[in-house]
């Protein structure tokens, strides 16, 4: 008998656990190739680096790159990426994974990562492993227009792709909540197709609006972050320093103003179970962290005291199981031996001796009748050769 099957009627006797999300993911895609777009890839690298900050690791971060900055022929400062004039902190550093480099990121590769439709071939660390106790962080920048963000110059995606992106990944439970930001021009009309539950979604700029950058870089040569991104990264360095922060995504969306980001950001709740008030109470770093909440619901009427005793009882349970489980181990590895030595002793070799044969009656008395005959053979050749020596 197997301990988890001893353990399975212990655990059903415990309370309910409910749990918000288990595990945190963030997919963060640059769409823009060539040189002058480098505030693109500075945008998704600081954003990069502030979810590794929080505690998310590589191993559930997507990062989607269509260019290598870093070693563009014109970059002053070779294998670096900077967000900031005073180049104090190097966004590409030394540890960093990109998942889709270059030509990989597409709209099509894009979709199959959101969805999972990808072939049995695809590498786990290409995969968005999410279930339906998943938060995710989706941060996309480029350039884009009214309901359409371009990939590479090359191709877009729509807001009806990117809906019908998210429907299927709540359709197949890939996710418990997303938040999906967007810094591109006309950034707002990108969610406002989005028609699926437990989204939060805000963009940098209305329809009609530009988004702008924020500062450039003399020695680099162009500009280095856009605005949106940067005052985001701002609220997030300077108010959120660990995972232990009490700071609310309302905090973080109350502190956009037109002042600061010279366009009007939006965000949308109503897709939020519980509607603006609910969504607003969400931890930054719910989405931006490594912090999964469980709540232990010990049933109605049960006070603290009996849950733990009900705790004690348990883990005198499970140490009893694994006592026994021992045992049956023990016993069996002995029968184990014991038959190995009986089948030893029944497969060693018989010595074979070989003893005279004893004669039986028959056997003497036959021997006996051939040699009288014998005998009487020879005497009568005797007696005719002393009759023939006569005669001659």
């Amino acid at each position: 008998m197997k301990l988890s099957s001893l353990l399975l009627p212990t655990f059903l006797l415990a309370g309910p656990s409910l749990a918000e999300h288990t595990s945190n993911w963030a997919v963060l895609v640059c769409t823009s190739r060539f040189w002058f777009n480098y505030r693109h890839l500075a945008n998704v690298l600081s954003i990069y680096r502030t979810v590794k900050r929080l505690g998310i690791p590589d191993s559930q971060i997507i990062l989607m790159l269509p260019d290598d900055m870093a070693c563009n022929p014109r970059n002053a400062f070779p294998g670096t990426v900077y967000s900031n004039a005073d180049r104090a902190v190097d966004l590409y550093g030394d540890n960093i994974e990109v998942d889709y480099r270059g030509y990989e990121v597409t709209v099509e590769n894009f979709i199959r990562l959101l969805t999972d439709r990808v072939g049995e071939e695809m590498p786990r660390s290409k995969r968005l492993l999410t279930d339906d106790r998943s938060n995710i962080l989706v941060y996309m920048t480029g350039h884009g227009g009214n309901e359409f963000l371009k990939f590479q110059d090359a191709e877009e995606i729509g807001a009806w792709d990117l809906a019908d992106a998210f429907e299927q990944m709540w359709e197949k439970r890939r996710y418990h909540e997303i938040l999906f930001m967007i810094d591109t021009c006309q950034a707002n009309t990108m969610y406002s197709k989005l028609y699926s539950p437990n989204i939060i979604a805000t963009g940098s700029s209305e329809l009609d609006q530009s988004s702008y950058s924020h500062h450039a870089d003399n020695d680099i040569g162009v500009a280095v972050i856009d605005r949106y991104t940067y005052y985001n990264l701002e609220f997030l360095e300077s108010e959120v320093k660990d995972t232990s922060s009490k700071k609310t995504v309302g905090d973080l969306f109350d502190s956009y103003t037109y002042e600061k980001i010279h366009s009007h950001a939006g965000v949308r709740y109503d897709l939020f179970k519980g509607g603006a008030e609910e969504a607003r109470r969400r931890l930054v770093t719910d989405f931006f962290g490594n912090v999964q909440n469980v709540e232990v619901d010990s049933g109605k009427g049960e006070t603290n005291a009996s849950f733990e005793e009900e705790m004690v009882r348990l883990s005198r349970t499970i140490a009893e199981l694994h006592t026994r489980a021992e045992e049956q181990e023990a016993a069996e590895r002995n029968a184990t031996a014991s038959a190995a030595k009986t089948v030893k002793k029944q497969q060693q070799p018989r010595k074979i001796q070989r003893v005279a044969k004893p004669l039986t009656d028959d056997n003497w008395w036959t021997k006996k009748i051939v040699g009288a005959t014998a005998l009487a053979g020879c005497a009568a050749l005797w007696g005719l050769g002393s009759y023939l020596e006569g005669v001659v």
